[in-house]
């Protein structure tokens, strides 16, 4: 019997998700079959439940869902709490149970695939909208030497850091916050520069070997081109943390974990 996945959101077209989770079904010889499925704005709760009443197994869900999601779920992991936001939805006899798999996704990109260990690391993020809010508790619990976040908007980034007291090292502030110190790891999390051709007014430098990560993907951004400037050895878009976070919300469904690596490069070479 055929089990049935699928993401929703709206827009919908530009999803990858179907070939992600296609490909990871073929690794097991899984009879899989993921639709994309476009939902209006009033009818979220509504297409959800009438999917997994239908059978479905599990859905998952991009913008602008993610919130709405939250409130869906029966019961949230630590992470997807801590997030506010779900991007995985789990149908079990038990109820819905909701995750957020971005942050899980990141940190297994920057480490496992890229070898760069966060443990005693110096961690710049830029940004605090829910793209950060979906990736801090990871990072917090990789125990990097200290992450600063800094947002246009400070009192936004420090309500992420009061959020996730007792988790960490965790520092928040305005833009200006960086102060141009040195950091091994810098994460662009807003989409600020990708829409405006402009690079964060962020004053950092980074470090011997220094990663610079941009959350967006498919091209090369201002973010990166400003971090290369600084000294960054490697810049890298956030392709990665696409497919590892696909391969976490499988194995949250399936039980067993994808090998991200030949569909990333599958996904680069479409």
């Amino acid at each position: 019997m055929t089990d049935r996945y699928a993401v929703i959101g709206n827009p919908i077209a530009q999803s990858k998700s179907p070939l992600l989770h296609t490909a990871f079904a073929r690794q097991f010889g899984h009879d899989v079959r993921y639709d994309a499925i476009l939902a209006q704005p009033e009818a979220f709760r509504e297409t959800v439940l009438a999917f997994r009443a239908a059978g479905g197994r599990g859905m998952n869900v991009t913008a602008p869902f993610k919130l709405e999601a939250a409130d869906l779920a029966d019961t949230l992991t630590e992470r997807a709490r801590v997030a506010g936001a779900v991007n995985t939805l789990a149908f079990g006899p038990e109820g819905i149970l909701g995750d957020n798999t971005d942050g899980i996704g990141l940190v297994g990109d920057i480490q496992d695939r890229l070898g760069v260990a966060l443990a005693g690391r110096r961690v710049l993020v830029i940004g605090a909208g829910g793209a950060t809010r979906g990736i801090l508790l990871p990072l917090l619990q990789t125990r990097p030497a200290g992450i600063l976040v800094v947002n246009r908007t400070a009192a936004r980034a420090r309500a992420l850091a009061d959020a996730l007291a007792g988790q960490g090292s965790l520092e928040a502030g305005p833009l200006d916050a960086a102060g141009g110190r040195e950091y091994d790891v810098v994460i662009h999390a807003t989409s600020a520069g990708l829409n405006q051709g402009e690079a964060p007014a962020v004053d950092y430098r980074m470090a011997a070997g220094g990663l610079a990560y941009d959350l967006s993907y498919g091209e090369d951004t201002p973010f990166m081109r400003q971090a290369r400037a600084r000294g960054a050895a490697r810049t890298v878009d956030g392709l990665g943390m696409l497919v590892g976070q696909a391969a976490e919300s499988y194995r949250i469904w399936r039980g067993v974990l994808p090998d991200v690596r030949p569909v990333l490069e599958q996904l680069k070479l479409a």
